[in-house]
């Protein structure tokens, strides 16, 4: 018989059926991964003995590959940055497509009030604007595109929470809005040359930093505050916390606008990045935020996950990518594999809530 101690109310508690936090599993599994990517190294002929993460030709100072860190890390930092909206978005028990397309077009909009006058000596060949709009600091492309992203989380926020839209249908329409958006903004046409300020948002490890520093600060507000609270409440029962006397329909707008306003954060550090804003960006983007949510152990049912498990979701994410690439495997198998991965992070999540009920 199971050791148990005595309870309020004459409740007892079982010990033996305490669980480890979620996020130590996560952790194991990326731990899990990794071993298994450096033993297909060091076992399969055709990898001449490579190592995944560490460094057996000398090229750096510690023993670690740094090169491959660095684009694991770079890789998922941006993707990473929606991500952190999203899993405020599943907690509610909603979700949010809109995200990849607002990527692209915060990218245009922003970088349109980032551009240089003057490239090379000469005239910006890709000038969308008029002097006015040129050499502009830096805080005035940030603002815009934050700005427009609040808009368009607003707008997602008010047809799901006071039209009573699914979440599905209604970000979904502002899927195809925000692509349009994009390709009209300039007619399809890249927008480039941005000022030396603008670029720095995204140089070097930059987006590495944005994100987790976000994810510092969002950890914070979700595990500390009343906005977090509140998040979960909804989450978990949104009649309940009606009753309560939380206002769902506002705090359900605000959590959207959030959302919004990361990805299109996410958008202003991809386009400064790359010094350049082009209307296909972001493609796939909200798909992969959505897996490093459940990967990280977010609840599709909402009422349960956490910030950390989202960061260990997106590095889960890159390690799998990054060591798809390093075993040689073909693009189009990789699509496959990870659609696979995906599929069973969300068949272990129903798992965990059956059991759990």
């Amino acid at each position: 018989m199971a050791d148990t101690s005595q309870g309020t109310g004459g409740l007892t508690f079982d010990h033996s059926k305490r669980s480890w936090p979620n996020e130590l599993n996560i952790l194991l599994a990326l731990i899990i991964i990794i071993a298994i990517f450096e033993l297909v190294g060091q076992t399969f002929p055709y990898m001449n003995g490579q190592s995944f993460l560490f460094d057996t030709n000398d090229r750096f100072d510690t023993i670690f590959n740094e090169a491959r860190l660095q684009i694991i890390i770079l890789q998922v930092a941006i993707i990473g940055i929606i991500a952190l909206g999203v899993t405020q978005v599943i907690i509610t028990g909603g979700i949010d497509l809109s995200s990849g397309p607002l990527v692209a077009a915060t990218a245009m909009v922003a970088m349109s009030f980032a551009q240089t006058e003057l490239v090379n000596g000469n005239p910006n060949p890709k000038a969308l604007f008029g002097v006015w709009a040129m050499d502009l600091p830096v805080v005035i492309p940030i603002v815009v595109g934050l700005t427009f992203g609040a808009f368009i989380g607003a707008i997602n926020g008010t047809f799901i929470a006071y039209f009573r839209i699914p979440p599905f249908i209604a970000t979904l329409g502002m899927f195809l809005i925000c692509r349009g958006i994009a390709l009209l903004w300039s007619n399809g046409q890249p927008v480039s040359f941005p000022t030396e300020s603008f670029k720095f948002l995204g140089s070097g490890m930059m987006p590495v930093v944005w994100f987790l520093a976000l994810a510092a600060v969002f950890h914070i507000i979700l595990r500390f505050t009343v906005y977090g609270k509140h998040t979960y409440a909804i989450g978990s029962n949104e009649v309940a916390a009606r009753m309560s006397g939380i206002n769902v329909r506002r705090h359900k707008v605000m959590v959207y606008m959030i959302a919004s306003m990361l990805a299109a954060f996410a958008g202003i550090v991809l386009s400064s990045k790359g010094a350049t804003a082009q209307a296909g960006m972001g493609e796939f983007y909200e798909l992969f935020a959505i897996a490093m949510a459940v990967i990280g152990g977010i609840s599709l049912t909402g009422g349960r996950g956490s910030i950390i498990g989202t960061v260990l979701g997106a590095m889960v994410i890159g390690v799998i990518r990054s060591g798809f690439t390093y075993v040689k495997l073909d693009g189009s198998y990789q699509l496959v594999a990870m659609g696979a991965i995906i599929i069973a992070a969300v068949v272990l999540d129903q798992y965990r809530q059956r059991n759990r009920a």
